[in-house]
C-alpha cells in the first residue's frame, strides 16, 4: 500500500516549532539575553547591512515566543492547506518563500533598527495569493468562498491592527508579503501548463537552496 505524502506546509510548521524549541533550550540554559534571538537568525537592520543578508531569510523561521508561534502556525495550517491544494507544492512553497523574503526586505527598509522575527510576511503572501487568484477568469466558481473579496475583511482588519500604537506588529512584512502574494496570485494561472509548472519547480528548489545556504552562513558566522 502506497503511503500518503505529507503536505509541505506541515513540514514548514514542524521546522518553525523545532527552531523555537531549540531557541528556548539555549535561552534557558546558556544565553539568557536578546543575543539568543540573533543566534537563531533574527533580522536586525545594521547586521544585514553589514553583510549578513541571510537574516532576511532566516528571520521568517524564527518567532518571538510560543504565542507568536501558535498564531502564525495556526494561520499557516489553515491557509497552507487551502493554498497547497490549489497551487500544488511547487507554487505554494515558492509563493510562501518569495513573499517572506520580500516582506523582510520591506522590514529592512521601514524597521531598520528593530529586531524582527516571524513568518507573518510569508503567511500574508498566501493571503495575497488567494486574494489575487479570486480576480482571475480561470478561477473555478467553487473557490470563490476562499479567494478574492472573501478575504478582504481579514486583510483590512490585520493591517489596521498593525498600525495601532504599541501593537508590536510588523506591518512592513505584512504589506510586503501581501502585495507580493497578490501579484503572484493575479498573474499566475490557476492551472499552469506543464512547462510553466516545471519552471516553478526549479524556482522552488532555488529558494530552498537559498534557505539552506542562509542557515549555513548563520552557523558559520556564529562559530567564527
Amino acid at each position: 500500500m502506497r503511503q500518503k505524502k505529507q503536505p509541505s506546509y506541515m513540514y514548514l510548521i514542524l521546522v518553525n516549532c523545532v527552531i523555537l524549541l531549540l531557541f528556548y533550550v539555549v535561552k534557558s540554559f546558556f544565553i539568557n539575553s536578546e543575543i539568543a534571538y540573533l543566534l537563531f537568525g533574527a533580522q536586525f537592520g545594521p547586521l544585514v547591512s553589514g553583510g549578513q543578508w541571510y537574516r532576511i531569510v532566516t528571520a521568517m523561521f524564527m518567532h518571538g515566543g510560543f504565542l507568536h508561534l501558535a498564531f502564525n502556525m495556526y494561520a499557516l495550517y489553515i491557509l497552507g492547506s487551502n493554498a497547497e491544494a490549489l497551487y500544488g507544492t511547487y507554487r505554494f512553497l515558492s509563493f510562501y518563500l518569495l513573499s517572506g523574503i520580500v516582506g523582510n526586505i520591506a522590514t529592512q527598509i521601514f524597521y531598520y533598527d528593530a529586531l524582527s522575527v516571524g513568518a507573518s510576511g510569508a503567511i500574508f503572501g498566501l493571503v495575497g495569493a488567494l486574494f489575487g487568484t479570486g480576480f482571475r477568469k480561470d478561477t473555478p466558481f467553487y473557490l470563490k468562498p476562499m479567494t478574492g473579496t472573501a478575504l478582504l475583511p481579514m486583510i483590512i482588519l490585520n493591517i489596521v491592527l498593525g498600525f495601532m500604537p504599541g501593537s508590536g506588529i510588523n506591518n512592513a512584512a505584512h504589506i510586503g508579503g501581501l502585495v507580493t502574494g497578490i501579484i503572484l496570485g493575479r498573474s499566475v494561472p490557476v492551472y499552469p501548463s506543464y512547462r510553466l509548472e516545471r519552471i516553478w519547480k526549479v524556482i522552488m528548489y532555488i529558494l530552498i537552496g537559498v534557505v539552506i545556504l542562509s542557515y549555513v552562513l548563520l552557523v558559520k558566522d556564529i562559530i567564527i
